[in-house]
Formats: C-alpha cells, sequence, structure tokens
C-alpha cells in the first residue's frame, strides 16, 4: 500500500526497533510510547483496519493475540498483567490505517483509557 508508513517498516525500507519477525507477523516498539512496555504487532499483509477483515483473516488475528502473549512473556510482564489494543477508525483512536495490535505493559492501567 503506497504512503502506508507500517508497510513501510514491514518490507525494511524504514527503520524500527523489531523484535519479532516471522512469515505473517512483525512486532516493534511503538515509537511514542504510552507505558515502559508498548509494542506494536502488524500483519505483513495489508489490511486497513478490522473493518475489512474476512473470515479469509481468521488465523492471522489468531496469530496476533498469540504472538502478543509471547511478546508479554518474553518481556515479564504476563504475571502482572498487560493490556492489547486494537483501535478501530477515527473514533477509535487509529492513526494509521493498517490493521495493529498495541501491547501495553509494566505499568498498572486505568480505566476508562481515554
Amino acid at each position: 500500500m503506497p504512503d502506508c508508513i507500517f508497510c513501510e517498516i514491514v518490507n525494511k525500507r524504514m527503520k524500527s526497533e523489531m523484535i519479532h519477525e516471522d512469515e505473517e507477523l512483525v512486532a516493534f516498539k511503538d515509537i511514542n510510547p504510552q507505558a515502559p512496555v508498548h509494542v506494536l504487532v502488524v500483519p505483513r499483509k495489508h489490511i486497513d483496519s478490522v473493518n475489512v477483515v474476512t473470515l479469509d483473516d481468521m488465523i492471522l488475528m489468531g496469530k496476533l493475540v498469540l504472538v502478543a502473549k509471547e511478546i508479554a512473556e518474553k518481556n515479564n510482564i504476563d504475571g502482572d498483567g498487560y493490556r492489547l489494543v486494537i483501535n478501530n477508525g477515527v473514533n477509535g483512536g487509529q492513526t494509521v490505517p493498517h490493521l495493529h495490535l498495541h501491547i501495553l505493559g509494566g505499568r498498572r492501567m486505568t480505566w476508562p483509557p481515554g
């Protein structure tokens, strides 16, 4: 997708602090962290938002969560807890039109989030 910052990162045309890569997903540290641990898990496949996810993406969506769990374990935030967030659309706080999951941890999260 032209002009998609996450596609640029996925395709290594833009630098990022990668912490996970496989055939379907990449994960990297957020450049504007909102918690001591703030990692984004991004599909290599460009998907604009949750609104366009299809049944063909079901396994990929499950893998997003499983990779997030592994990253939480590696960052030692699984014991005390962490937050997984997928923002969707403008009112949902989505600022990059490429589906991604935030892993936030290392501090107590509050509710409501904002």
